[in-house]
């Protein structure tokens, strides 16, 4: 027999390139990058001119790791790093991204990290 191949994994890497080929960046603004594990969460401002990382922020962090340990669930996690991830993009005064969401559905905690970034008025 054949030897299997990881489809799944083979499917999401196009479905994330497919997807970074369709964001538009034409007033040079920042990305957002989210890449989430099955127990953590990680988002990163990213610089595509210069190809540096801004800003970054994780469920890892010790900033906020007595915040995310009274937390009830994955999605309580992604929304405190969203906010904390916003709050050092407003610190820097940048206030328009483009959110990529690195071939995830927009749906549980990468919804849940987006929206609280809208609420800290950060627009993408």
């Amino acid at each position: 027999m054949p030897e299997k191949k990881n489809t799944k994994k083979i499917n999401w890497l196009k479905k994330r390139k497919r997807i970074k080929n369709r964001l538009v960046n034409n007033n040079n603004n920042n990305r957002l990058v989210v890449f989430r594990s099955n127990n953590h969460i990680y988002a990163q401002v990213v610089d595509d001119s210069q190809h540096k990382t801004i800003v970054s922020a994780s469920s890892n962090d010790n900033d906020i790791k007595k915040e995310i340990l009274k937390c009830n669930g994955k999605i309580e996690k992604s929304s405190i790093v969203g906010k904390h991830i916003a709050q050092k993009l407003i610190k820097m005064n940048i206030h328009n991204i483009i959110f990529d969401r690195n071939g995830y559905n927009y749906h549980g905690r990468i919804k849940s990290l987006a929206d609280s970034m809208r609420e800290m008025k950060i627009k993408f």
